[in-house]
């Protein structure tokens, strides 16, 4: 589980749910007809731009980027030099009997074993890496859209409420109340926007380069395998394809 995404947003939400309380203001910061126009309003105009498929993927896809804690290249680039290794001293099909944890991996090993060339290979895999990268894109590109349209909905929130405070203007005590309400709606857009919806959105942007990054590493260590090269070739190859502090883990390990 990537406990970093779970805790963040908890954390953000007891700051300020907590500064609310300490403030004894728990009650002022409630209110459900603002709650309607900023948390219907964002869910409404995300159905109205995107098909219910898509919203249920991409709230999946959202999931997964929170649960999953994502591949790690350095790990990846171990266990591919291990099975070149295997492959050069007993064989490629001798690979059929090593337990693979990463699934991506692990099929490309079993393409590999029953005798799919290199070039069938990447093919098949870099069509699965496309396949990844547009789902998180779509994803991506709700949660910016619902980043976008929640401070939209809340401005829409305060501008009722403005207007129903201006009809009232005749009776002064009602200002302050009726001004508070109005701005609840903007806070609750902002919450939603800047605590949820674009953290999520940068969460599966770098969780889509990770991903695609370490399938790369897949594609071109399994390709290398089937072309028979040498376990030291392949090290080189594959080290090159690492960031700079990454390749210094590697070649620690």
């Amino acid at each position: 589980m990537d406990i970093a995404t779970i805790i963040g947003i908890v954390l953000a939400f007891v700051l300020i749910l907590g500064s609310i309380i300490m403030g004894n203001a728990l009650p002022a910061f409630i209110d459900v007809p603002s709650m309607l126009i900023v948390f219907g309003g964002t869910i409404a105009t995300t159905l109205t731009m995107e098909r219910m498929e898509n919203v249920v993927g991409a709230l999946k896809v959202a999931k997964n980027a929170m649960v999953n804690p994502g591949g790690d290249v350095v790990k990846t680039v171990q266990v591919i030099l291990e099975l070149s290794a295997t492959a050069r001293r007993s064989g490629i099909l001798e690979l059929e009997k090593v337990q693979i944890e990463d699934p991506f991996l692990a099929k490309a090993i079993r393409m590999a074993v029953d005798g799919l060339s290199q070039e069938q290979i990447a093919e098949t895999l870099r069509g699965e890496m496309v396949a990844l990268r547009q789902r998180h894109l779509r994803g991506q590109k709700l949660f910016k859209f619902m980043a976008d349209s929640a401070p939209a909905m809340g401005m829409i929130g305060t501008l009722i409420g403005l207007v129903q405070m201006l009809r009232a203007l005749d009776d002064p005590s009602s200002i302050g109340p009726a001004m508070a309400v109005a701005l609840l709606t903007t806070f609750y857009g902002a919450v939603i926007a800047f605590v949820i919806c674009k953290p999520i959105a940068e969460k599966l942007e770098r969780r889509t380069q990770e991903e695609t990054a370490n399938m790369a590493m897949v594609i071109e260590g399994v390709s290398s395998i089937v072309m028979g090269q040498n376990p030291a070739v392949i090290q080189e190859k594959l080290e090159a394809l690492l960031p700079p502090k990454k390749r210094e883990s590697q070649e620690a390990a």
